[in-house]
C-alpha cells in the first residue's frame, strides 16, 4: 500500500507540474510547446494507475478541474486548426489521417459500435444524434462510413463556427453529405427532436462539471424515446485528469438502465457507458435490484462472439449500398 501511495503521489506531482506549465502558455493553439506539453500529459495519464481522483485534496481537485478545462480549450483549438487544414483539399475525407489522434477515434468508434451490438439487441438505427460534435466530427464520420452506412446522423454543437467547419469536411462526399447534418443548438434547448433518435451519443466534454453532466443526462432522459440507446463517454483512473468522470448512478437517476461500463486499457482514452432509456412504467418500478449501487456492470472488451455479430451486421449493411467510402 505504501508503494502505491508513493506512486500516486509522484503521478499527481508530475501532472500538477504539467498543469502549471500549460497554464502559463500564452496560447493553446497548436505549436511545438503546446504539442509537447499535452503529449507529455497524455503519456502520463494513459498508463494504468491506482490513482482515485475523487480522493484528491481540495487543491488537487481544483487543479484537475482547471486542467480539464485547459484540455477542452486546447482540443477545440487543435480540431479547428486541422479542420481548416483539411478543408483546403478537394476531398477533405481523403486526408483525415493527418490528424495526430485519428487512429484513436477509429478505435473508439469501433469499440462503441461493438458494445452497442453486444447490449442493444437487433441494433439497426435509422437515425443517430451526436451531441457535442465539434469542428472535426470524427466519431460521426467513422461510425457513418465504417459501421452504420445506412444511418442518418444529426450532429449538434452550440458553436456555429464549429458546425461551419464540419460541413466543409463532407462537402465532396455525396453519401456522407446526404446523411450528415449539423445543427447549432445547446443540448438544454433540445426537446421534441430528441425522441426521433434510436441512439444518442454524448461527447465527453459536454457538461464538464459532474453536476452539469448530470443535468444534461436528466434532460436527455426526459425527452429521448423509450428504449433508445445512450452512449456516454467518461474517464477512469489517471485519464480523469483529461476528461470528466460520469457517475453511472447519475445516468440511472436520469431515467436510463445502465447496461455496461467499459474502461479501456489501451490507447483509447475514454471510458464508455452504454445505457437504454427506460419507459415510464419501468422507471416507476425501478428499485435498484437489477444494478444496485456498488454493482456497476463493468465489462471486459467485447467478446469474439460480439465482434462476429458486429462484423456480420456491418457486412450486411455494406451490401445494401454501392457507395465507396473514403474514410
Amino acid at each position: 500500500m505504501e508503494a502505491q501511495n508513493v506512486e500516486v503521489a509522484a503521478l499527481v506531482q508530475k501532472i500538477a507540474a504539467l498543469h502549471a506549465a500549460i497554464a502559463k502558455l500564452p496560447s493553446l493553439s497548436p505549436s511545438p510547446d503546446v504539442n509537447a506539453l499535452f503529449t507529455s500529459l497524455v503519456m502520463a495519464c494513459v498508463p494504468p494507475s491506482p490513482v482515485d481522483v475523487t480522493k484528491l485534496s481540495p487543491d488537487g481537485q481544483r487543479m484537475r478541474e482547471e486542467l480539464i478545462r485547459l484540455c477542452s480549450d486546447a482540443e477545440g483549438h487543435l480540431e479547428a486548426h486541422y479542420a481548416d487544414m483539411l478543408a483546403a483539399f478537394d476531398n477533405p475525407l481523403d486526408h483525415l489521417g493527418r490528424f495526430p489522434y485519428f487512429s484513436n477515434y477509429i478505435d473508439l468508434s469501433k469499440l462503441e459500435f461493438d458494445l452497442l451490438v453486444r447490449y442493444i439487441l437487433g441494433l439497426a438505427p435509422s437515425r443517430v444524434a451526436f451531441v457535442g460534435s465539434g469542428p472535426l466530427p470524427f466519431s460521426s464520420l467513422v461510425l457513418a462510413a465504417r459501421h452504420l452506412p445506412n444511418t442518418l446522423f444529426d450532429n449538434y454543437d452550440r458553436c456555429g463556427a464549429a458546425n461551419d467547419r464540419a460541413r466543409k469536411l463532407v462537402r465532396a462526399d455525396k453519401d456522407l453529405n446526404a446523411r450528415m447534418s449539423f445543427h447549432t443548438v445547446d443540448v438544454a434547448n433540445m426537446t421534441d427532436e430528441l425522441d426521433k433518435y434510436d441512439v444518442v451519443f454524448l461527447a465527453a466534454l459536454v457538461g464538464m462539471a459532474a453536476e452539469d453532466k448530470a443535468k444534461v443526462v436528466a434532460h436527455l432522459g426526459r425527452h429521448m424515446t423509450d428504449g433508445a440507446a445512450l452512449v456516454v463517454r467518461s474517464a477512469h483512473g489517471a485519464r480523469a485528469f483529461l476528461y470528466p468522470i460520469v457517475d453511472p448512478e447519475d445516468i440511472r437517476r436520469g431515467g436510463f438502465d445502465v447496461l455496461a461500463v467499459y474502461h479501456p486499457d489501451n490507447e483509447v482514452v475514454n471510458s464508455v457507458i452504454i445505457a437504454r432509456k427506460m419507459d415510464a412504467h419501468a422507471k416507476g418500478l425501478q428499485n435498484g435490484h437489477a444494478h444496485a449501487r456498488g454493482t456497476v456492470p463493468i465489462v471486459s472488451p467485447p467478446c469474439k462472439c460480439c465482434k462476429m455479430e458486429a462484423n456480420t451486421l456491418q457486412k450486411r449493411q455494406e451490401m445494401t449500398t454501392t457507395t465507396e467510402l473514403s474514410i
